[in-house]
């Protein structure tokens, strides 16, 4: 009888754990979806400070009805990764990448990654990879493209992960509490085998509950720090052209004469590399080619084999 009331237990404490996640999950999902429609606030906004600029309207908004003021609080928290890619043609690539990770280190920012190459400096080379906070991300991007040379390219992208922050926070807090309930359930396990069982489905849980940590840990750097990366390249250096071709036949066309290209010029240059070997080992061969006639000229020429004798 006391195994049949400790099952009857774990199924409802179960079941009251499964309906909260669904709860949750369901509350997390409309209240980011509302704010999914308007345009992200973008990194220059927030630098601007124009959230003062919106206290007025969001406090009559919050008069008129609660989901309006729900509205505008979730817009305010949008959680948004910048990512952004930058090529910068500079005079001099050494004091161009000391200047680069002193603009950064000024907004609070670091470096992260860091490949050189150490040729002539009219022919080096640089990439950097840089994170840098979400509100100084704008002004660093103009430091960078206008103070260490010409820019030749900016790539910028933004991925909104409201929804995915909310939805993690949600499943975080579902966890929480299932933990709480099995915990509260152990204590009432009255055999062994109940306490391994409860104790087996604490593990897990704990498990999961860990690894919703490590997500909105990272959902959080990502949010709060842009990932940009720059190339620094010198006055003579060859920078290719971003890949901007029409798909389709025509697409297929120049990338086909492209690779052509590339394959002829490829196979030319290890031809003029050969050539000089071949003109070097030029005499060596006919004096091989020499010394082997000779040899065949002067040996006797063989015997005639004798015909059958006639009967």
């Amino acid at each position: 009888m006391t195994r049949f009331r400790y099952g009857l237990a774990l199924t409802a404490a179960c079941s009251a754990v499964l309906l909260t996640a669904c709860g949750g999950g369901g509350s997390a999902v409309r209240s980011g979806a509302e704010p999914a429609s308007m345009s992200s606030s973008a990194p220059e906004a927030a630098a601007r400070g124009e959230s003062a600029d919106k206290e007025p309207q969001a406090r009559q908004t919050g008069q008129s009805g609660g989901v309006a003021s729900g509205v505008e609080v979730a817009q305010q928290q949008r959680q948004v990764i910048y990512t952004g890619s930058m090529t910068v043609r500079a005079e001099r690539v050494t004091p161009a990448v000391q200047q680069a990770k002193q603009v950064v280190t000024e907004a609070g920012g670091y470096l992260s990654q860091e490949e050189s190459n150490s040729s002539a400096d009219s022919e080096a080379s640089a990439m950097l990879e840089f994170k840098i906070p979400t509100a100084k991300y704008a002004e660093v991007l103009r430091r960078l493209g206008g103070e260490l040379g010409k820019q030749l390219s900016l790539d910028q992208k933004a991925q909104d992960v409201t929804l995915k922050v909310a939805d993690v926070e949600s499943r975080l807090k579902s966890a929480q509490q299932s933990l709480e309930s099995l915990r509260t359930l152990l204590k009432r396990a009255d055999t062994i085998g109940q306490v391994l069982d409860v104790e087996r489905e604490i593990s897990t849980r704990e498990a999961d509950l860990e690894s919703l940590q490590a997500q909105q840990k990272e959902l959080a750097a990502q949010t709060a720090m842009a990932t940009l990366t720059l190339r620094l390249v010198g006055p003579v250096t060859e920078v290719d052209d971003p890949d901007d071709e029409p798909p389709g036949f025509f697409g297929g066309l120049t990338a086909g004469w492209r690779a052509l290209v590339s394959f002829t010029k490829t196979a030319l240059t290890l031809v003029g590399a050969l050539l000089p070997w071949m003109a070097a080992s030029l005499p060596l061969v006919v004096l091989v080619v020499w010394l082997v006639r000779r040899d065949r000229r002067r040996r006797p020429a063989p015997a005639a084999r004798p015909g059958p004798e006639s009967a």
